[in-house]
């Protein structure tokens, strides 16, 4: 697993920053990917992949325990699809 602190560490060696500007880049870049979410908008970052908000209607559920049926309310959630450069590079 990666962090955002190694992620910014990485940044900040190869851009002969320090740490705290490396940590604020990736704060940054995640903050208006999570601006644009709430507002509804897509996010492409070309070459790795696009964010989008997707609806998910009401729907009914069985609680597996009781057996009762249930409603689960509407949702929205952020989808992430990889870019095909991605894709080809993860299956090599």
């Amino acid at each position: 697993m990666t962090t955002t602190n190694e992620i910014a560490d990485k940044i900040a060696a190869e851009h002969s920053l320090t740490k705290a500007q490396g940590k604020a880049i990736v704060e940054a870049v995640i903050a208006s990917i999570t601006e644009a979410a709430v507002a509804g908008s897509e996010t492409s970052l070309p070459g790795f992949g696009k964010f989008k908000v997707k609806d998910t209607p009401e729907r009914e559920a069985r609680n597996p325990a009781t057996g009762a049926t249930i409603k689960v309310a509407a949702a929205k959630k952020l989808a992430f699809t990889p870019a095909k450069a991605l894709k080809d590079a993860l299956n090599k």
